[in-house]
């Protein structure tokens, strides 16, 4: 029998634990987003599905240097955290949570509308 190493370990459980917070973070975003685009008319609904979408046109270096630019010490939402709370989120796994919640999040709103439109 095979035993994996604990640095195999180790990347097994971030790896789970960025994916399950993921999700967390995705599915009530995800679930409501596509809800409001399948079932409701209002101003600026073409607006917010192209918001929605822009991860899957944009390449993925433009989304990591947006959210390196948001999110680092320098930026607005990064300078906030630290300053406010001592929070950094920069290269952590909290960090790639949010980066992978972000790149994933089209995927999932585009095929719960599909299921909620049918």
């Amino acid at each position: 029998m095979i035993t994996p190493s604990p640095v195999e370990l180790e990347a097994l459980f971030l790896s789970l634990k960025v994916a399950i917070w993921s999700v967390l973070i995705t599915l009530p975003l995800g679930l409501f987003t596509a809800w409001l685009l399948a079932r409701k008319e209002f101003y600026g609904r073409a607006f917010l599905n192209g918001i929605v979408y822009l991860p899957l046109v944009l390449p993925p270096v433009v989304i990591g240097f947006f959210l390196l630019a948001m999110l680092g010490r320098h930026g607005p939402i990064g300078q906030l955290l630290d300053n406010m709370f001592g929070i950094t989120i920069i290269f952590t796994w909290q960090g790639a949570a949010i980066a992978s919640a972000i790149m994933s999040f089209p995927l999932m709103v585009r095929a719960i509308r599909i299921s909620i439109e049918n």
